[in-house]
């Protein structure tokens, strides 16, 4: 198959795969697949199929560029689902692309960058900087709900007002309908503090928000949109961020995940065990809140669950 059928090939497959996975995971086979299509093109080799010892050279072309082990592990996830969907064999499955991951690991060092925890001290200092204008009543709400829930951003601005439920002593439960843990849209509640739910209240009532999304954007005029994107949600993380005294090395390690990895913290010290995080967080896998909690273990009330 040329290059340039490869392009249209991918075209196809990517439309006929909507729907079926998270549009997150749909995008990044596309820019992937796109840069090793490029790749190939440039130096007159094929993409569908894609040859083993071609996708190890594509790899370690990347290196030079500063490219994270974690981006590196993405790009093999994407050739790897893409050729299989095309009926193709998986080539990432050779031993000589495995062998190229781990000397890839070993030159690169296989941490991750964790964003800057957001606990409930830290939060407290956001809250603060807070105005009390329709956009502060806002970004108090999205504070509070995205620390009590411990949810994506993507999840966040997903939940709908039809689904909050107000509970026992001013408590209240929302139904997060669909997640990137359940494709299916099983759906899961998630239980919010009597605090979140005053905050909550208190912006839909302000911002006269009767049914469908429950985070929405403002616009100038305080026109209120019909959502709120689920990039907004790091760049408004930041921008209060900005206005505290926490200071430039805080705020450039401030993003989305930040209030799931304080939140997880605060959890951990509060004797929480490792499957009730994760069950909170909506997360999988082990080895993404071992991260998280990673540097609190030595100091955990729990250190016997690890």
């Amino acid at each position: 198959m040329t290059n340039f059928k490869a392009h249209d090939h991918l075209v196809k497959l990517i439309v006929h795969i909507d729907g079926a996975y998270a549009p997150n995971t749909i995008r990044a086979y596309k820019a992937d697949m796109i840069e090793f299509i490029k790749f190939c093109d440039k130096n007159s080799l094929t993409a569908f199929p894609a040859a083993p010892y071609d996708i190890a050279k594509f790899l370690l072309s990347a290196v030079p560029q500063g490219i994270k082990s974690a981006t590196n592990r993405r790009k093999v996830a994407s050739i790897s689902s893409v050729q299989r969907m095309s009926n193709l064999t998986d080539p990432t499955k050779h031993p000589e692309v495995i062998l190229c991951i781990r000397k890839i690991n070993r030159q690169l060092g296989n941490r991750f960058d964790q964003a800057f925890p957001v606990t409930r001290k830290v939060l407290d200092q956001l809250l603060e900087v807070c105005g009390g204008d329709i956009r502060g009543v806002r970004n108090r709400a999205l504070l509070m709900l995205a620390f009590d829930s411990i949810r994506r951003r993507a999840e966040l601005v997903s939940l709908r007002v039809e689904d909050l439920e107000i509970g026992y002593q001013g408590r209240s439960s929302i139904l997060l309908r669909k997640s990137k843990t359940d494709q299916v849209g099983s759906g899961h509640w998630i239980h919010l503090t009597k605090e979140t739910t005053e905050v909550i209240a208190n912006w839909l009532r302000l911002a006269e928000i009767k049914d469908g999304y429950l985070l929405r954007g403002i616009h100038l005029g305080n026109k209120i949109c019909p959502e709120l994107g689920a990039s907004q949600v790091s760049r408004i993380f930041k921008g209060l961020a900005q206005k505290t005294k926490l200071g430039p090395s805080v705020v450039e390690g401030i993003s989305g995940h930040s209030m799931r990895v304080g939140a997880a913290q605060d959890l951990l010290l509060k004797g929480a065990s490792l499957p009730q995080i994760m069950v909170k967080g909506g997360w999988v896998k082990t080895e993404t809140v071992i991260r998280y909690i990673d540097k609190l273990r030595p100091f955990a009330a729990i250190t016997n669950q690890f």
